[in-house]
């Protein structure tokens, strides 16, 4: 008696199965497009023959015949849209094989060991995600020869479509994690190029993408009336289509990411325990590093050239702080993966562009106002502008609203201080009433649901203004070569909807309020105390007060604002030695 145990294949047949299925949604769609011209063909030729005489036949023949024609033009329509839309294709930096030899060959190796076709290409991502991406659309392949002028190849049939999926790696991973970590981890999905091999399950992978292009293409906005009205009809046969395959295609994808599975369990299992907790931490890590770091230098028109590179340093400082993460920082002194590149340097740098294009929106190439970033030049190129930047736009509103200089700027008139938002922010609005003139319907920002009510009066004035000139210059940026660069067409995806992944929501009025006091504040320590810019790994910029980081700000900045006391305030600065009625240098 035998008995059958799960073996490397378990999975194939169900997805199989499945995309079987997913073919059949396609032959019932052809079945229903070619039965009018059928039956049209059958009526022609029995009344050419003879065997359909009579008044009825000959209606029969005169309706049905133009239902066919119209039938056969609306079905080539169709096919003629899936045919031609362009699949998408996931943002990656490409990896040529002469940039990377030692990757290429450590993911052949595992293939062989996983008895799988190896991956066609290598490209990176900047997230923490891995995958298998096909490319096999036409629109997807390099160009032949001639065009790329290699005259050595000129003549010879070009393999314009890949046998094998892109394999798409995370970038962080290569930064933070070891050689064996890597290839464990990436063992279940080159896995996948197995069953991604199969004939059904390939063309049912193709139908499926064929039909999502085309309802992407027939929701271009940019389209004129009648050629809206006709690719609305496609786009509804589209999405029908998508529906009725929608089931089989998503159980498909389950069989065969169990078959990949299954199949890799054979190599490096123990390990890939391990590379899943590093999984875990690079997420962390690469989170708050693009929120906290990253992010306020894509604000002010930088990018910071080396993101993978300062993961390491966010993740290290991360396995110091959190005692979950012990013994983390020991695995750095094994080879890491990014050694597996020629160049990790210019790798890293393309990425990081990448990443601010995916995340904030930034252009594709640098300019006068987007440029990289280093890491050692942060601090004062960051956050020192950004900070003076902001204190400058406060004190330009505060110009507007005609608030007056405090008492102390009476006796030094020559520069802002900080004693003057001070005592705007701590007046009462019935002392000074000119001082906050209404805001205009335009200037005003949209009501946000997710900013509680609060604040004084002056507080919410104040707020108002900032937020409608953040927006003035937004627009202006976005109206300059930077917004209005246009896309490259031989690029793989569609950069007119950028940024894909925005990181955050967009900041409420008094969010940005209390930036802009803590950046007066910082330009005060700056200026008086001797204080300077620095960078956090974990928190980004952050003010060094003797060396050391200032104590947090946030709950005596939010009580300035919501309650329009400033002596927590106060009681800080006077134990930093900061005084605000010192003049400070702005941006």
């Amino acid at each position: 008696m035998t008995v059958s145990g799960a073996g490397p294949d378990t999975g194939v047949p169900s997805a199989r199965a499945r995309a079987l299925a997913v073919l059949r949604v396609r032959s019932r769609a052809l079945a229903v497009a070619l039965l009018p011209a059928a039956a049209a063909v059958i009526l022609l030729a029995g009344g050419s023959t003879g065997h359909l005489p009579g008044p009825g036949w000959d209606l029969a023949r005169r309706i049905l015949t133009p239902v066919a024609v119209l039938a056969l033009l609306l079905a080539a329509g169709v096919a003629l849209v899936v045919a031609r839309a362009r699949p998408a294709v996931s943002p990656t930096v490409p990896i040529a094989e002469e940039a990377a030899p030692d990757l290429y060959r450590m993911v052949r190796d595992l293939a062989d060991r996983l008895g799988v076709p190896a991956p066609s290409a290598i490209a990176l991502t900047p997230d923490c995600d891995s995958w298998l991406e096909d490319r096999t659309h036409p629109a997807h392949a390099p160009p032949p020869p001639e065009e790329r002028g290699d005259t050595a190849q000129a003549g010879r049939p070009a393999r314009r479509v890949p046998a094998a999926p892109v394999l798409v790696i995370g970038s962080p991973f290569l930064w933070w994690m070891r050689v064996a970590e890597l290839r464990a981890l990436l063992a279940p999905v080159v896995a996948g190029t197995g069953p991604s091999a199969h004939p059904d399950i390939a063309a049912a992978r193709r139908f499926v993408r064929g039909l999502d292009a085309a309802v992407a293409v027939t929701s271009a906005p940019d389209r004129g009336p009648v050629f809206r009205a006709v690719l609305g009809g496609v786009g509804w046969v589209a999405r029908l289509l998508l529906h009725g395959s929608r089931v089989h295609a998503a159980e498909m994808e389950r069989g065969v990411a169990a078959a990949a599975a299954e199949r890799a369990k054979t190599v490096d299992y123990g390990l890939r325990i391990v590379a899943q907790e590093q999984v875990g931490l690079a997420y962390a890590g690469w989170d708050r590093l693009l929120t906290r770091v990253a992010l306020p230098a894509w604000r002010m028109g930088r990018w910071p050239a080396r993101l993978n590179a300062g993961v390491v340093s966010a993740l290290t400082e991360l396995s110091r702080r959190d005692r979950l993460a012990e013994g983390f920082a020991s695995r750095l002194g094994e080879r890491p993966a990014c050694d597996l590149l020629e160049e990790p340097g210019a790798v890293d740098e393309a990425t990081s562009l990448l990443a601010a294009r995916l995340f904030h929106g930034g252009p594709a190439e640098t300019g006068p106002d987007w440029s990289p970033v280093h890491w050692g030049d942060y601090p004062e190129e960051v956050v020192d502008r950004k900070w003076r930047t902001d204190a400058a736009r406060l004190h330009r509103i505060l110009d507007a609203l005609r608030v007056p200089p405090a008492d102390e700027e009476s006796r030094a008139p020559d520069g802002p201080t900080l004693a003057r938002v001070l005592t705007h922010l701590t007046a009462s609005p019935d002392l000074t009433p000119a001082a906050v003139p209404a805001v205009t319907a335009v200037e005003a920002p949209a009501p946000d649901e997710d900013d509680p009510a609060g604040g004084t009066a002056h507080s919410a004035a104040l707020a108002a203004r900032l937020t409608a000139e953040l927006a003035r210059e937004q627009a202006t940026a976005a109206a300059g070569p930077q917004g209005s660069a246009a896309p490259d067409p031989d690029a793989l995806r569609d950069d007119r909807a950028l940024p894909l992944f925005p990181l955050q929501p967009p900041r409420t009025g008094r969010e940005l309020l209390a930036d802009h006091i803590t950046a007066m504040v910082c330009c005060a320590a700056m200026d008086t105390v001797g204080a300077v810019p620095g960078l956090d790994w974990l928190d980004g910029p952050t003010l060094l007060v003797g060396g050391a980081p200032a104590a947090e700000l946030s709950p005596q900045v939010l009580t300035l604002i919501e309650d329009g006391d400033p002596s927590d305030l106060r009681n800080w600065l006077t134990r930093q030695g900061i005084r605000p009625e010192k003049p400070v240098r702005l941006a």
